[in-house]
């Protein structure tokens, strides 16, 4: 349910950016999830740990920049290519805790890698006079994206250990009230904000506010304390591919066939990354390979 809400909303966080810059709408978003989640989770706040507060306020900070760059992407591309690239955030979180952490991979984990980044290259860059690639025409909304999905990566796996230590409550606060306090200030610093009340825009900040930061995040929180990564990421694939098909029922959007194959690389890559591949964790790993995956809609 989560996968689906966070996919289908991506074309109402589009209509929204006519009426308000990216960084305002994700600070209105991120507040009113962040003041649910204060009244509702307050007994649990009230006991919060330092080593608490420092795991859910590092959560947070990725969690702020991967928002960042995925709505700013999304005002300059489409919303199944955005979630798509932001989908590959799922095989690079064991990419990131090899690189990194030193954690051991499965050989159908680095298969689901190629597969992924070959499909993302195809999404990102346009063909050339040979079809292969123009880098002179590459759209920079889906830079940006691949940005949101680097950073959603390493908001998965500091997620991952926070939900394994403290109470879910906590990391879902903590993270959504870091992200709200640098979306606030960082508004006009990098950007010229704008806002304009229509019912388009109210409408997409209680929708992402409560369902897809508040509800959403809390459930995350809460279920990868439970449920191991390989199943976590294997039904967040869906979620672009609900954002496909809102795509092309309200706006008739098409990939094309360049764009449509790197699409299905990326969902082919995690799926074969999911199903056939784990990564194996030393006993002295810090971090956890077993985080679960997560892109966040």
């Amino acid at each position: 349910m989560i996968a689906f809400i966070w996919g289908s909303t991506f074309v109402l966080v589009k209509a929204a950016l006519n009426d308000a810059s990216p960084l305002v709408l994700n600070s209105a978003r991120m507040i009113v999830a962040a003041v649910l989640l204060a009244v509702f989770y307050r007994k649990k706040i009230a006991v919060l740990t330092k080593p608490a507060l420092t795991g859910g306020v590092l959560a947070g900070i990725f969690l702020f920049a991967g928002y960042a760059f995925q709505t700013s992407g999304l005002k300059l591309t489409t919303p199944s290519k955005s979630a798509f690239l932001t989908g590959t955030s799922s095989v690079l979180v064991p990419l990131a805790l090899v690189a990194i952490w030193h954690v051991r991979i499965h050989v159908w984990r680095v298969a689901g890698i190629v597969l992924a980044l070959t499909g993302l290259f195809l999404m990102t860059v346009p063909g050339g006079a040979s079809g292969l690639a123009d880098f002179a025409n590459v759209n920079l909304g889906d830079v940006l994206t691949v940005g949101c999905a680097i950073c959603f990566t390493f908001h998965v796996i500091f997620v991952g250990r926070a939900s394994q230590r403290f109470p879910f409550e906590q990391v879902a606060f903590l993270q959504v009230g870091t992200a709200a306090i640098l979306m606030t200030l960082s508004a006009p610093v990098l950007e010229h904000p704008y806002l304009r009340a229509t019912p388009t825009l109210v409408a997409a900040i209680l929708i992402t506010g409560v369902l897809c930061t508040a509800v959403a995040f809390s459930v995350q929180s809460w279920a990868q304390q439970f449920t191991p990564a390989t199943h976590t990421a294997l039904i967040f694939t869906t979620e672009p591919v609900f954002a496909w098909l809102t795509s092309f029922i309200y706006l008739h959007e098409r990939l094309g066939f360049r764009a449509g194959a790197g699409a299905l690389l990326i969902l082919g890559g995690v799926l074969v990354s999911e199903l056939l591949g784990q990564v194996e964790k030393p006993d002295d790993d810090p971090v956890g390979a077993e985080s679960p995956a997560s892109s966040g809609g």
